[in-house]
Protein backbone atom coordinates (compact mmCIF):
# COMPACT_ATOMS: atom_id res chain seq x y z
CA UNK A 1 0.00 0.00 0.00
CA UNK A 2 1.71 2.86 -1.19
CA UNK A 3 0.05 5.80 1.17
CA UNK A 4 -1.02 5.28 5.37
CA UNK A 5 -4.64 4.13 4.95
CA UNK A 6 -7.58 5.60 7.39
CA UNK A 7 -8.69 4.21 10.41
CA UNK A 8 -11.77 2.16 9.90
CA UNK A 9 -14.25 1.07 12.30
CA UNK A 10 -16.30 -2.24 11.95
CA UNK A 11 -19.08 -2.70 14.08
CA UNK A 12 -20.01 -6.65 14.41
CA UNK A 13 -16.96 -8.92 14.18
CA UNK A 14 -18.95 -12.37 14.30
CA UNK A 15 -18.32 -14.81 10.70
CA UNK A 16 -18.20 -11.92 8.45
CA UNK A 17 -17.47 -9.04 10.34
CA UNK A 18 -14.36 -10.83 12.01
CA UNK A 19 -13.40 -12.15 8.36
CA UNK A 20 -13.36 -8.38 6.83
CA UNK A 21 -11.52 -7.26 9.78
CA UNK A 22 -8.27 -9.99 9.69
CA UNK A 23 -8.14 -8.85 6.00
CA UNK A 24 -8.40 -4.75 6.36
CA UNK A 25 -5.27 -5.86 9.44
CA UNK A 26 -3.47 -7.77 6.76
CA UNK A 27 -3.44 -5.37 4.47
CA UNK A 28 -2.28 -2.73 6.62
CA UNK A 29 -5.29 -0.83 7.66
CA UNK A 30 -6.03 0.76 10.90
CA UNK A 31 -8.85 -1.02 12.27
CA UNK A 32 -11.15 -0.07 15.44
CA UNK A 33 -13.53 -2.86 16.46
CA UNK A 34 -16.57 -3.32 18.85
CA UNK A 35 -18.67 -6.08 19.54
CA UNK A 36 -20.93 -6.86 22.37
CA UNK A 37 -18.94 -10.67 22.44
CA UNK A 38 -15.64 -10.13 23.93
CA UNK A 39 -14.27 -13.43 22.55
CA UNK A 40 -15.01 -12.06 19.16
CA UNK A 41 -13.02 -9.34 19.84
CA UNK A 42 -10.10 -11.11 21.55
CA UNK A 43 -8.23 -12.35 18.98
CA UNK A 44 -8.33 -9.32 16.20
CA UNK A 45 -6.40 -7.29 19.28
CA UNK A 46 -3.77 -9.89 18.97
CA UNK A 47 -3.96 -9.30 15.19
CA UNK A 48 -3.31 -5.35 16.11
CA UNK A 49 -7.09 -4.37 16.03
CA UNK A 50 -7.55 -1.53 18.56
CA UNK A 51 -11.12 -2.72 20.74
CA UNK A 52 -13.41 -0.49 22.07
CA UNK A 53 -16.45 -0.86 24.46
CA UNK A 54 -19.22 0.99 22.35
CA UNK A 55 -19.82 2.40 18.60
CA UNK A 56 -19.48 5.65 19.30
CA UNK A 57 -16.21 4.78 20.67
CA UNK A 58 -15.30 2.91 17.54
CA UNK A 59 -16.28 5.98 15.63
CA UNK A 60 -14.26 8.87 17.07
CA UNK A 61 -11.78 9.75 14.08
CA UNK A 62 -12.54 7.01 11.92
CA UNK A 63 -13.28 7.82 8.36
CA UNK A 64 -15.30 4.86 7.14
CA UNK A 65 -17.63 2.99 9.60
CA UNK A 66 -18.77 -0.74 8.66
CA UNK A 67 -22.16 -2.01 10.54
CA UNK A 68 -21.56 -5.81 10.00
CA UNK A 69 -24.59 -7.11 12.13
CA UNK A 70 -27.01 -9.35 11.48
CA UNK A 71 -30.59 -7.25 11.55
CA UNK A 72 -32.77 -4.14 11.51
CA UNK A 73 -32.93 -4.57 15.33
CA UNK A 74 -29.12 -4.83 15.88
CA UNK A 75 -28.95 -2.36 13.44
CA UNK A 76 -30.66 0.26 14.90
CA UNK A 77 -29.32 -0.26 17.87
CA UNK A 78 -25.65 0.17 17.23
CA UNK A 79 -26.35 3.29 14.91
CA UNK A 80 -29.11 4.92 17.44
CA UNK A 81 -28.81 2.88 20.84
CA UNK A 82 -27.62 4.12 23.86
CA UNK A 83 -23.76 4.58 23.12
CA UNK A 84 -24.56 4.35 19.38
CA UNK A 85 -23.09 5.92 16.61
CA UNK A 86 -24.99 8.40 16.25
CA UNK A 87 -23.69 10.11 19.48
CA UNK A 88 -20.47 10.81 17.94
CA UNK A 89 -20.40 10.58 14.13
CA UNK A 90 -19.48 13.92 12.58
CA UNK A 91 -19.82 15.42 8.95
CA UNK A 92 -17.64 13.74 6.39
CA UNK A 93 -17.29 10.42 7.93
CA UNK A 94 -19.49 7.37 6.03
CA UNK A 95 -21.24 4.63 7.40
CA UNK A 96 -21.83 1.26 4.99
CA UNK A 97 -24.42 -0.73 6.04
CA UNK A 98 -23.51 -4.06 5.24
CA UNK A 99 -26.35 -6.54 6.83
CA UNK A 100 -28.82 -7.86 4.48
CA UNK A 101 -32.04 -5.68 5.50
CA UNK A 102 -35.50 -4.71 4.44
CA UNK A 103 -34.87 -2.17 1.88
CA UNK A 104 -37.43 0.07 3.20
CA UNK A 105 -35.44 0.01 6.78
CA UNK A 106 -32.23 0.80 4.62
CA UNK A 107 -33.50 4.02 3.37
CA UNK A 108 -35.51 4.90 6.51
CA UNK A 109 -32.12 4.68 8.94
CA UNK A 110 -29.93 5.99 5.93
CA UNK A 111 -32.10 9.42 5.56
CA UNK A 112 -31.83 9.42 9.44
CA UNK A 113 -27.84 8.92 9.17
CA UNK A 114 -27.72 12.11 6.68
CA UNK A 115 -29.88 14.05 8.42
CA UNK A 116 -26.35 13.94 10.59
CA UNK A 117 -24.20 15.25 7.43
CA UNK A 118 -22.78 11.46 7.08
CA UNK A 119 -22.49 9.92 4.24
CA UNK A 120 -24.48 6.57 3.79
CA UNK A 121 -23.07 3.48 1.34
CA UNK A 122 -25.74 0.56 1.48
CA UNK A 123 -23.40 -2.25 1.42
CA UNK A 124 -24.20 -5.80 1.95
CA UNK A 125 -22.24 -8.39 1.23
CA UNK A 126 -21.89 -12.05 -0.13
CA UNK A 127 -19.64 -14.96 0.18
CA UNK A 128 -18.62 -16.46 3.37
CA UNK A 129 -16.02 -15.30 5.78
CA UNK A 130 -13.68 -17.31 4.16
CA UNK A 131 -14.15 -15.25 1.40
CA UNK A 132 -13.94 -11.80 3.40
CA UNK A 133 -10.70 -12.96 4.87
CA UNK A 134 -9.88 -13.63 1.55
CA UNK A 135 -10.86 -10.02 0.12
CA UNK A 136 -12.54 -12.27 -2.80
CA UNK A 137 -16.47 -11.77 -1.23
CA UNK A 138 -18.86 -9.52 -3.28
CA UNK A 139 -20.46 -6.05 -2.51
CA UNK A 140 -23.21 -4.72 -3.65
CA UNK A 141 -22.95 -0.58 -3.39
CA UNK A 142 -25.63 1.99 -3.74
CA UNK A 143 -24.78 5.60 -2.50
CA UNK A 144 -23.44 8.97 -4.08
CA UNK A 145 -20.75 8.14 -6.97
CA UNK A 146 -18.45 10.60 -4.92
CA UNK A 147 -18.91 8.73 -1.98
CA UNK A 148 -17.81 5.47 -3.55
CA UNK A 149 -14.72 6.76 -4.99
CA UNK A 150 -13.81 7.64 -1.66
CA UNK A 151 -13.38 4.87 -0.72
CA UNK A 152 -12.60 3.07 -3.63
CA UNK A 153 -9.22 1.97 -2.06
CA UNK A 154 -11.33 0.43 0.96
CA UNK A 155 -14.02 -1.77 -1.19
CA UNK A 156 -10.97 -2.77 -3.36
CA UNK A 157 -9.18 -4.24 -0.44
CA UNK A 158 -12.52 -6.05 0.91
CA UNK A 159 -14.11 -6.87 -1.96
CA UNK A 160 -12.77 -8.63 -5.71
CA UNK A 161 -15.79 -8.47 -6.80
CA UNK A 162 -18.04 -4.85 -6.70
CA UNK A 163 -21.46 -4.14 -7.91
CA UNK A 164 -22.61 -0.38 -8.13
CA UNK A 165 -26.44 -0.92 -8.59
CA UNK A 166 -27.43 2.46 -8.53
CA UNK A 167 -26.99 6.08 -6.10
CA UNK A 168 -30.65 5.27 -4.31
CA UNK A 169 -29.61 3.79 -1.19
CA UNK A 170 -31.97 0.75 -0.91
CA UNK A 171 -31.42 -0.62 -3.94
CA UNK A 172 -28.29 -2.99 -2.82
CA UNK A 173 -30.93 -4.24 -0.29
CA UNK A 174 -33.01 -4.73 -3.04
CA UNK A 175 -30.20 -6.72 -5.47
CA UNK A 176 -29.49 -8.64 -1.73
CA UNK A 177 -32.32 -10.18 -0.85
CA UNK A 178 -33.17 -10.78 -4.90
CA UNK A 179 -29.46 -13.07 -4.65
CA UNK A 180 -30.77 -14.63 -1.59
CA UNK A 181 -34.23 -15.97 -2.51
CA UNK A 182 -31.91 -17.67 -5.12
CA UNK A 183 -29.54 -18.78 -3.05
CA UNK A 184 -31.91 -20.28 -0.63
CA UNK A 185 -34.31 -21.63 -3.42
CA UNK A 186 -30.66 -22.97 -4.35
CA UNK A 187 -29.35 -24.22 -1.15
CA UNK A 188 -32.96 -25.95 -0.14
CA UNK A 189 -33.16 -27.80 -3.71
CA UNK A 190 -29.84 -29.23 -3.29
CA UNK A 191 -30.66 -30.49 0.16
CA UNK A 192 -33.74 -31.89 -0.97
CA UNK A 193 -31.86 -33.86 -3.67
CA UNK A 194 -29.10 -35.49 -1.51
CA UNK A 195 -31.49 -36.42 0.59
CA UNK A 196 -33.32 -38.09 -2.05
CA UNK A 197 -29.87 -39.82 -3.07
CA UNK A 198 -29.14 -41.25 -0.18
CA UNK A 199 -32.76 -43.12 0.01
CA UNK A 200 -31.87 -43.97 -3.07
CA UNK A 201 -28.97 -45.53 -1.58
CA UNK A 202 -26.56 -43.62 -3.85
CA UNK A 203 -22.73 -42.75 -2.69
CA UNK A 204 -23.86 -39.52 -1.51
CA UNK A 205 -19.72 -37.45 -2.55
CA UNK A 206 -20.33 -39.36 -5.83
CA UNK A 207 -23.60 -37.98 -6.57
CA UNK A 208 -22.43 -34.57 -5.91
CA UNK A 209 -19.51 -35.19 -7.95
CA UNK A 210 -22.08 -35.64 -10.69
CA UNK A 211 -24.47 -32.96 -9.59
CA UNK A 212 -21.54 -30.49 -9.68
CA UNK A 213 -20.32 -31.28 -13.28
CA UNK A 214 -23.68 -31.39 -14.24
CA UNK A 215 -26.57 -29.42 -15.12
CA UNK A 216 -27.90 -29.40 -11.02
CA UNK A 217 -24.60 -27.42 -9.70
CA UNK A 218 -25.04 -24.18 -7.86
CA UNK A 219 -22.35 -22.52 -5.96
CA UNK A 220 -24.35 -22.47 -2.63
CA UNK A 221 -25.57 -26.36 -2.96
CA UNK A 222 -22.05 -27.26 -3.43
CA UNK A 223 -20.38 -25.39 -0.89
CA UNK A 224 -23.19 -26.39 2.13
CA UNK A 225 -23.29 -29.99 0.55
CA UNK A 226 -19.72 -30.95 0.79
CA UNK A 227 -20.17 -29.96 4.48
CA UNK A 228 -23.14 -31.73 5.24
CA UNK A 229 -21.60 -34.79 3.43
CA UNK A 230 -18.98 -34.29 6.13
CA UNK A 231 -20.93 -34.37 8.97
CA UNK A 232 -19.81 -30.01 9.37
CA UNK A 233 -22.62 -28.23 10.98
CA UNK A 234 -20.48 -25.81 12.46
CA UNK A 235 -21.94 -22.78 11.74
CA UNK A 236 -20.26 -20.45 9.31
CA UNK A 237 -24.05 -19.12 8.47
CA UNK A 238 -27.00 -19.98 10.80
CA UNK A 239 -30.00 -20.98 9.63
CA UNK A 240 -31.79 -18.28 11.24
CA UNK A 241 -30.39 -16.32 8.35
CA UNK A 242 -31.38 -17.12 4.96
CA UNK A 243 -34.92 -17.50 7.07
CA UNK A 244 -34.83 -14.06 7.37
CA UNK A 245 -33.57 -12.95 3.89
CA UNK A 246 -36.21 -15.82 2.42
CA UNK A 247 -38.85 -13.83 4.50
CA UNK A 248 -37.54 -10.40 4.05
CA UNK A 249 -37.39 -11.15 -0.03
CA UNK A 250 -41.04 -12.60 0.30
CA UNK A 251 -42.23 -9.53 1.72
CA UNK A 252 -40.22 -7.49 -1.08
CA UNK A 253 -42.50 -9.37 -3.23
CA UNK A 254 -46.20 -8.48 -1.96
CA UNK A 255 -44.95 -5.02 -1.30
CA UNK A 256 -44.37 -4.91 -5.45
CA UNK A 257 -47.63 -7.33 -5.92
CA UNK A 258 -45.74 -10.34 -7.19
CA UNK A 259 -46.19 -13.88 -6.10
CA UNK A 260 -43.37 -16.40 -7.65
CA UNK A 261 -43.95 -20.10 -6.87
CA UNK A 262 -40.80 -21.25 -5.01
CA UNK A 263 -39.75 -19.18 -2.54
CA UNK A 264 -42.33 -19.35 0.15
CA UNK A 265 -41.33 -22.74 -0.12
CA UNK A 266 -38.02 -22.07 0.61
CA UNK A 267 -39.01 -19.56 3.51
CA UNK A 268 -41.20 -22.46 5.12
CA UNK A 269 -38.33 -24.84 5.00
CA UNK A 270 -36.03 -22.79 6.49
CA UNK A 271 -38.68 -21.99 9.12
CA UNK A 272 -39.56 -25.34 9.50
CA UNK A 273 -36.16 -25.91 10.02
CA UNK A 274 -34.84 -23.70 12.90
CA UNK A 275 -38.70 -24.50 14.49
CA UNK A 276 -36.76 -27.96 14.20
CA UNK A 277 -34.03 -27.28 16.43
CA UNK A 278 -31.61 -26.52 13.84
CA UNK A 279 -31.71 -22.41 14.36
CA UNK A 280 -28.04 -22.47 16.04
CA UNK A 281 -26.81 -25.21 13.08
CA UNK A 282 -24.96 -24.16 9.88
CA UNK A 283 -27.76 -24.17 7.20
CA UNK A 284 -25.85 -27.11 5.87
CA UNK A 285 -28.13 -29.11 8.19
CA UNK A 286 -30.94 -28.67 5.88
CA UNK A 287 -29.66 -31.56 4.40
CA UNK A 288 -29.75 -33.36 7.67
CA UNK A 289 -33.55 -32.20 8.08
CA UNK A 290 -34.61 -33.40 5.35
CA UNK A 291 -33.18 -36.49 5.01
CA UNK A 292 -35.18 -37.34 8.08
CA UNK A 293 -38.28 -39.82 7.78
CA UNK A 294 -41.37 -39.01 5.94
CA UNK A 295 -43.73 -38.09 8.43
CA UNK A 296 -41.54 -34.73 9.23
CA UNK A 297 -44.23 -32.28 8.16
CA UNK A 298 -43.13 -28.42 7.45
Amino acid sequence: MSHTPNPVALIGVGNMGGGMARRLLAQGWPVRVCDIDPEKTRVLKTLGALVLDTPAQAAIDSVAILVVVVDAIQTEAVLFGAHGLADTLQPGQTVFLCPTLAPDDVARMGARLQSLGVAVVDAPMSGGPARAQEGSMSLMLAGDATVLAQHHALLETLASQRFVISERVGDAARTKLVNNLAAGINLVAAAEVLALAQHLGLDLTRTLEVIEHSSGQSWIGSDRMRRAIAGDYAPRAHMTLLQKDTRLALQAEQSVGFAGPLGAAARDVFAAASAHGLADEDDAALFKWLSRPPERSI
